[in-house]
């Protein structure tokens, strides 16, 4: 007879049942050598490279809140979208960081029911939003460069408020479908989530029904707002290419290819890891692939963003100096 206790709790094996993925994690962020056999070693150190991630997260994109914010020459169309992707990527490391982080150290992984649907949610939520802001980002670079005259008529400051509010709204009310939905299937055991996270693929495999529908939704969903927003980037950025290479001045050219740069590897980055975690074949599914995927876009991803639009962008290379003159100006008074 199958047993048909009802789950309350969740628990999260997160790294710790991959010991060969923790030394994987150890050697790829070059940290000082330690003993690879002593577990709890690995684990502060796992602990200390994930908090400083984190942190670093955290301080890269309020930095660029306050500098899009504060200087007027950063009041455009194209930094007011990576002001709305600050904020996203805030949201979206600590919707998993901080559970991480304790869970590294801690022997009680576990995670009530109700916190393991907010996760979900939110963590598809901001997702969702993210994909669909990126978009936007690269239409505004498509109107720049191939209508500049039109620009600041198309790209005005409602049209900007309507398609970052758009953005959100689908965030917020696309994954509320699957989100209710995945927590109707009843959950009789086992309760382990072999994840560092509640997400939507090893929470499916835990469930006591038949998830066939439950797949097709969320492959729909991933179709239509991870998927298409991809497409329309691709296009935009083929027009942009086609637009660029009929411009007469390399200087043209230059400044044309340095302003889509930043955007196009932050959505490689981004795209690369979700599409493959995602769209990849049953076939395919592998424990370790998706915790080291799953690991690169929630962790990674949100610390470099900050620092490809700082570094590679004049504007905001200045605005960061200007601040950060400003601040050493006010210690001294």
């Amino acid at each position: 007879m199958i047993n048909q206790t009802i789950v309350r709790e969740f628990l999260l094996l997160g790294f710790g049942d991959l010991p060969k993925l923790q030394v994987l994690l150890f050697l790829v962020f070059l940290i000082i050598y330690l003993p690879l056999s002593d577990t709890h070693s690995i684990n502060i150190i796992l602990f200390l490279m994930v908090l400083v991630l984190y942190l670093v997260t955290l301080m890269g994109n309020i930095l660029i809140i306050i500098v899009t914010w504060t200087d007027p020459v950063l009041h455009s169309p194209m930094y007011f979208f990576l002001w709305n992707l600050s904020f996203l990527e805030i949201g979206y490391t600590s919707t998993i960081i901080p559970k991480m982080l304790s869970n590294i150290l801690s022997e009680d992984t576990s995670i009530s029911f109700i916190g393991c649907a907010i996760q979900m949610y939110f963590f598809g939520s901001l997702g969702i939003a993210e994909c669909c802001l990126l978009a936007a980002m690269a239409y505004d670079r498509y109107v720049a460069i191939c209508h500049p005259l039109h620009y600041a008529v198309i790209m005005s400051r409602t049209m900007c408020l309507q398609i970052s509010l758009i953005c959100w709204l689908l965030g917020v009310l696309v994954v509320l479908v699957p989100a209710t939905l995945i927590f109707t299937l009843p959950f009789c055991g086992p309760n382990k989530i072999n994840h560092f996270f509640c997400d939507l693929p090893p929470l499916l495999r835990l469930a006591c029904a038949n998830t066939f529908k439950m797949e097709i939704i969320i492959f729909t969903v991933t179709v239509l707002f991870i998927l298409l927003p991809f497409l329309l980037i691709l296009i935009s950025y083929i027009c942009i290419l086609q637009n660029v290479l009929k411009m007469s001045f390399a200087t043209s050219r230059s400044k044309a290819f340095s302003t889509c740069s930043s955007h196009i590897l932050v959505v490689m980055f981004f795209y690369g890891s979700a599409v493959l975690t995602y769209l990849r074949p049953q076939s395919a599914y592998s424990v370790e692939t998706d915790k080291v995927l799953s690991f690169f876009y929630t962790a990674i991803c949100p610390v470099m963003n900050p620092l490809i639009y700082s570094l590679r962008n004049k504007d905001v290379k200045d605005s960061l100096k200007k601040l950060m003159g400003r601040k050493i100006l006010f210690s001294r008074m």
